[in-house]
């Protein structure tokens, strides 16, 4: 399906995407850069999908996301009848964990569920093997182990899991689904409904805690849910999208891996989080942040992992065909080795506006921004790679320029607005060379 016709679930742990047809064609877990179970979404439907669907050919499709919640409902409209396909994924607790609930709203509805469960992007056909309590298979790969449980039969063919269904009014059929390390005891399974009254409680009573007022508040919100769907809980990093490899231009080459944390996104990301009134996942970005370019500041990266990993090694993936036959497919990103000048900018109006915010100052956090600015001072002249992550010669790019600019400006502020101690006046000269720099060899009047 085209990238619009899938909606976003998670537990801040995990994502996974669902379709208008009900079938969810990508997932990843436990972490966000970890193998795939689900890869249809860059592949083909034996690369792995979770469908559940009524089985008449004439079927009307309506969906939505329950009112400040994560919680995707799609409506299935037959001439039979009507059910509503409820799917999310409970605040985590040991395990990651997804939920299906199959309502039946009107009459009678024939479904069909179609489970190919694949780990490795699609690659490692797992073994499969039925519960003792027949209510539900196991599935195990190597390290990893999925669990399906549901009172619904499910049958083996073909090295998928299928069944058949009815759906009346009134019924509420669940399907759960966990995973967990194989060398371990198997997951415990979760009360679908009162996962679903919990996950609804703790989406509406995080976003009671939204500031925002006006027009455009529901829009907001629903922004803030996507924003807060996409960051790791444990390190309260943020990646910027839970997929790989979707394509710049349908069919071509630049397909790229950006399930990681970039730092150019930190100060808006920052912002967002702060002007919604999320001050606690904003301090938990800013401690990522500062945790992640902590060491040397001549080896400070472009993107860091959702712990802070500093390796991500790019390699691509033979056996998926891309989203829309983009190929080819990508895991890990090489511009993570790129030198790009502005991140240095970045970095630093990150941790002015969290000081702006009355966020609670680090002493460590601001040694090293004084390292990374002395760094800076030797450098900022030389030629990178940019905002655009060229793979080619590296050249000076004039927001490379404005950006070393707005680090050695924030460096000032800190100073003179909040009385913290460094070379007020080097860092004033520099600041002002950069300005006369790019005013003479970066703007032309004509």
């Amino acid at each position: 399906m085209k990238i619009e016709d899938y909606a976003l679930i998670g537990d801040c742990h995990s994502a996974a995407l669902v379709g208008r047809d009900g079938s969810i064609d990508w997932l990843c877990w436990p972490r966000f850069d970890s193998a795939a179970c689900f890869a249809a979404l860059l592949g083909t439907p034996d690369n792995g999908r979770w469908r559940i669907f009524p089985a008449a050919k004439d079927v009307s499709v309506r969906r939505r996301y329950r009112d400040d919640t994560l919680i995707l409902e799609t409506d299935f409209e037959t001439a039979d009848g009507a059910v509503t396909l409820i799917d999310f994924m409970p605040a985590r607790a040991e395990h990651c964990q997804l939920v299906r609930i199959v309502e039946g709203r009107r009459g009678r509805v024939a479904m069909e569920l179609e489970f190919i469960l694949r780990f490795d992007y699609g690659a490692s056909v797992p073994w499969v093997i039925r519960l003792p309590d027949g209510e539900g298979i196991q599935a195990v790969a190597g390290p990893d182990l999925a669990v399906l449980r549901s009172p619904v039969p499910l049958q083996g063919k073909d090295l998928t899991t299928v069944a058949q269904f009815e759906v009346r009014q009134g019924d509420r059929i669940p399907f759960v689904l966990a995973h967990g390390a194989s060398h371990l005891a198997r997951p415990q399974t979760v009360d679908a409904e009162a996962a679903l009254a919990a996950t609804e409680k703790f989406w509406q009573e995080w976003c009671a805690r939204c500031t925002t007022s006006g027009e455009w508040t529901g829009v907001v919100r629903r922004s803030l849910i996507t924003l807060k769907a996409l960051t790791y809980a444990p390190t309260g990093g943020v990646v910027a999208p839970p997929t790989t490899s979707l394509p710049e231009g349908l069919g071509g080459v630049r397909n790229w891996d950006y399930r990681f944390c970039w730092l150019r996104d930190a100060t808006l990301t920052l912002l967002s989080l702060m002007d919604g009134g999320y001050y606690d996942e904003a301090a938990a970005w800013r401690d990522w942040l500062v945790r992640a370019v902590a060491g040397s500041p001549a080896q400070i990266q472009i993107m860091y992992g959702i712990g802070g990993e500093r390796r991500m090694p790019e390699w691509t993936i033979p056996w998926l065909a891309g989203y829309e036959g983009s190929c080819p497919v990508r895991v890990g990103n090489a511009a993570a080795n790129q030198l790009q000048l502005d991140v240095y900018g970045e970095v630093m109006d990150a941790l002015h506006q969290a000081r702006k915010q009355g966020i609670a100052r680090q002493d460590a956090a601001w040694d090293l921004q004084r390292a990374l600015l002395k760094h800076l001072e030797a450098c900022w002249q030389d030629a990178d790679q940019g905002l655009w992550e060229v793979r080619g010669p590296q050249r000076h790019f004039t927001h490379s320029k404005i950006m070393c600019w707005v680090g050695f400006d924030r460096g000032v502020k800190a100073v003179e607005e909040h009385g913290l101690p460094g070379p007020l006046k080097r860092w004033g000269e520099v600041r002002a060379r950069i300005h006369d720099e790019v005013c003479a060899r970066a703007w032309r009047p004509q």
